[in-house]
């Protein structure tokens, strides 16, 4: 397991990064033109209001994904809602990069208001889909770039009881072994490999051609976390394998299909993520698949980990940065799943402060 990176030893490598490029710069008869760095600090935090907003400015960040308000119950914002949204944003000095639907959230289905789409219930998906169809179009006419959602059934799979971290810190966990599924099969019943694929092909065939039309890319996140090929809860979680992801990827070849890249996610997925996670942000990376990244880190492995600050985790921060410059990534960077503190509030807490300026 990779020591975790002491966070002087952050700053520093940080700053004398910084400092080699000045160097650098200032001899331009010997040194190579540098890349820009083109990823932008992000936020994925609600609710996009007044004071979150500048809350998220004052620890400087660029982009965010929003969450209109929506009136009706619909599960479309309409042009006037995104744009009112998007006005609200811009006075705080800060870009809407993304939106996140009413549904086809990370949610477990049976908790999920709107399963259609996952359960393949015909004609429910089919409406689900147009409503998807609208809202692509609508973000098109405000100027919004980009959807973010998930085609998961079990949702975010954790323990109940979170680690002890440094200091006061909680950490979530997840340790398979220890795992109990409670009910042992979900309303979906058991949703086998080929059953998955089928329900997400039949999804990206109907949206990804109006999301190519109207130039609105969309970010579909992987499974948080994978399990083993036999299933959790009667259910093969497909988007939860490097493989999965590339086939993911590839059943629609199109600028407007790609993955939000959850670092922590897709760490999770890994035997060694210190070693392996680099090459990984390089084949999606290159393929221009990258739509944004959930800037998170992980202390384990694959069936065994916690959720941990951005210095003491086993992926290094800073290579994992100078890979995202090198494939020319210029999405944003979010934080994600920070641990818990007491006195934290939802949304607006230290550790998310931290993981903020950490990305800065």
């Amino acid at each position: 397991m990779k020591k975790p990176i002491n966070r002087r030893q952050f700053v520093a490598s940080t700053a004398s990064a910084a400092g080699l490029s000045q160097l650098a710069s200032s001899s331009p008869a010997t040194a190579a033109p540098r890349k820009p760095a083109l990823m932008k600090l992000g936020c994925q935090s609600a609710p996009t209001n007044d004071t979150h907003l500048k809350y998220l400015a004052r620890y400087g960040v660029e982009s965010i994904c929003g969450y209109p308000e929506i009136a009706d119950g619909r599960l479309y914002a309409t042009v006037d809602e995104l744009k009112r949204m998007r006005d609200l944003v811009e006075r705080n000095k800060i870009v809407v990069d993304c939106i996140a639907p009413p549904f086809l959230a990370s949610s477990h289905i049976d908790r999920e208001g709107h399963p259609a789409i996952m359960l393949a219930q015909s004609p429910e998906r089919d409406r689900d889909i147009e409503a998807m169809h609208t809202l692509i179009r609508n973000c098109a006419a405000a100027g919004i770039p980009a959807i973010k959602y998930n085609m998961s059934i079990l949702g975010v799979l954790r323990l109940p009881e979170r680690t002890p971290g440094r200091g006061d810190a909680m950490l979530s966990t997840w340790r398979l072994r220890d795992a109990h599924p409670n009910p042992p099969v979900t309303r979906a019943g058991r949703v086998n490999a080929e059953q998955a694929w089928e329900r997400i092909t039949y999804f990206l065939d109907r949206v990804i051609p109006v999301a190519e039309e109207h130039k609105v890319r969309m970010a579909c996140h992987p499974h948080d976390p994978g399990v083993p090929p036999e299933g959790y809860q009667g259910v093969t979680r497909v988007l939860g394998t490097l493989e999965g992801l590339k086939k993911f990827v590839s059943i629609r070849e199109s600028p407007y299909h790609g993955l939000n890249f959850c670092q922590g996610t897709v760490s999770e997925m890994l035997h060694d993520p210190g070693k392996e996670i680099y090459d990984v942000i390089r084949y999606f990376g290159s393929r221009n698949k990258i739509v944004n990244v959930h800037f998170r880190n992980i202390r384990g492995h694959r069936d065994d980990f916690v959720e941990v600050l951005p210095d003491e985790g086993d992926v290094d921060f800073v290579q994992a940065l100078q890979v995202y410059k090198e494939v020319g990534y210029s999405g944003m960077l979010m934080p994600d799943h920070v641990p818990q503190a007491p006195g934290d509030t939802s949304g607006c807490n230290r550790s998310h402060s931290a993981t903020v300026t950490f990305a800065a």
